[in-house]
C-alpha cells in the first residue's frame, strides 16, 4: 500500500496564500523599526506606513499579496493591541492619574465635539471624522488602529488619519516648550498641557522631558492615564455600529440574521484579561521589555500593510479638508486643556 504524502503546503493553504502578502510587511517593517530607532521623533509606526504607501503606489504590487497583507493589517493589529495590554497595569495608572481626570475628560469630549461639528462643516465624511477625533482625543495612532477594526475604514482613510495626526504631533513638539515658557506655565501645568494635548506617547514624552524631568513624568502618567480610556471609547464605538447595523438590518428584513457577537469587539475583551494579568503581577518583570518590543513591531506591521493598502489618488482627492479638520481639533483641545486648568488653578 503506498503511503499518501502531503506538503507542508498542502497543510497550510492559508498560510501560503498569505505568505508574499506577510513577507512583504515584514520585510518593510524592519526597515521602519530600524529608522524609528534612528529618529525616535517620528516612530516606526509613521515611517511603517509611509514606506508601505510608498511601495503601494510605486511599485504597485501584485493581487497576490492582497491575502497576507490584509491579514496583517487586520489580525496582526488586533493582536497588537492585545500584547499592550501585558504591559499596561491599570491600578498604577489610576491611582497617579486621577489628578488629570477631569482636564481629561474635558478635552475628550471637545476633541469628539468639534470633530463632529468641525467635520460636518468641512464635509468630511463620518468615518474620517472619527478616525481623526479618536486619534486626537485619546493617543493617537494607537487610538486610530485600536477603532480600526470596529468602524472598518477604507484603508486610505486610515493612513490619512495617522499621517495627519503625525503632522501635529510634530509642530506640538517643537511648539509647546516654547509656548509653556512664554506663559510661565508650573512643571505640573506643562505636564498637564502636554499630557492631554499631545497625541503620540512618544511625541509627550519628548515634549515633556524638553520642558523639565518633573513636566516629562506627569506628562508621561497624564498620556497613560488617556491611553485607558480607548476601552471605554471602542465599546461606545461598537455599540453605535451595532444599532446602526441592527437598524439597517431590520429595514433591510434580515434583521434575524443580526448579531451583536459578531460587531463586537473581542480584541477589546483580551486587551482588559491582559492588563488584568499585569495588574495582578502574574507577569514577570524580566519579560515586560519583550513584550512591549513584540507589541511595537506587531503594531509598525499592521501600519506597514495599511499603507501598503493604502491608495494616494484617493487620498489626494479628499483635498485638504482632512489636515484643517485635524488642525482644528488639535486646536481646540489644546486650548481647552489650558483653559481647564486655568479655572481649577492648576497653572
Amino acid at each position: 500500500m503506498n503511503a499518501v504524502s502531503v506538503s507542508p503546503a498542502a497543510l497550510f493553504p492559508a498560510l501560503r496564500l498569505r505568505a508574499s502578502g506577510l513577507l512583504l510587511a515584514l520585510g518593510i517593517s524592519l526597515l521602519a523599526w530600524y529608522l524609528g530607532q534612528v529618529l525616535p521623533l517620528i516612530g516606526g509606526p509613521v515611517f511603517g506606513i509611509l514606506l508601505g504607501m510608498t511601495v503601494r503606489n510605486l511599485l504597485a504590487p501584485s493581487d497576490g499579496f492582497n491575502p497576507g497583507i490584509q491579514f496583517a493589517s487586520k489580525q496582526i493589529l488586533q493582536w497588537s493591541i492585545i500584547a499592550l495590554g501585558f504591559g499596561l497595569s491599570l491600578t498604577q495608572v489610576a491611582r497617579t492619574g486621577l489628578q488629570s481626570l477631569s482636564v481629561t475628560l474635558v478635552t475628550m469630549s471637545v476633541a469628539f465635539i468639534s470633530a463632529l461639528l468641525l467635520g460636518r462643516m468641512l464635509k468630511v465624511h463620518d468615518k474620517l471624522k472619527v478616525l481623526i477625533g479618536v486619534g486626537t482625543a485619546i493617543c493617537g495612532g494607537s487610538a486610530i488602529a485600536a477603532v480600526t477594526p470596529i468602524i472598518k475604514p477604507d484603508d486610505h482613510d486610515t493612513a490619512f488619519a495617522i499621517s495627519t495626526i503625525f503632522l501635529f504631533n510634530v509642530v506640538a513638539v517643537l511648539l509647546f516648550p516654547l509656548l509653556g515658557h512664554l506663559m510661565h506655565l508650573s512643571d505640573l501645568g506643562f505636564g498637564m498641557w502636554a499630557g492631554t494635548a499631545i497625541n503620540d506617547t512618544s511625541s509627550v514624552v519628548a515634549a515633556g522631558y524638553s520642558y523639565s524631568k518633573a513636566a516629562g513624568d506627569f506628562a508621561t502618567i497624564v498620556k497613560l492615564t488617556r491611553a485607558t480610556l480607548i476601552i471605554p471609547v471602542c465599546l461606545i464605538l461598537a455599540i453605535a455600529v451595532a444599532v446602526r447595523e441592527k437598524r439597517a438590518a431590520k429595514q433591510a428584513g434580515t434583521a434575524d440574521h443580526f448579531s451583536l457577537a459578531r460587531i463586537f469587539p473581542w480584541f477589546i475583551l483580551w486587551f482588559l484579561v491582559a492588563s488584568a494579568i499585569r495588574t495582578l503581577g502574574f507577569v514577570p518583570g524580566v519579560l515586560l521589555p519583550a513584550i512591549h518590543l513584540a507589541a511595537e513591531f506587531m503594531i509598525i506591521v499592521a501600519l506597514t500593510a495599511i499603507g501598503l493598502s493604502a491608495n494616494l489618488r484617493k487620498m489626494a482627492s479628499t483635498g485638504a479638508r482632512p489636515i484643517l479638520l485635524g488642525l482644528g481639533v488639535w486646536a481646540a483641545v489644546s486650548i481647552s486643556s489650558l483653559l481647564v486648568q486655568w479655572v481649577i488653578g492648576q497653572l
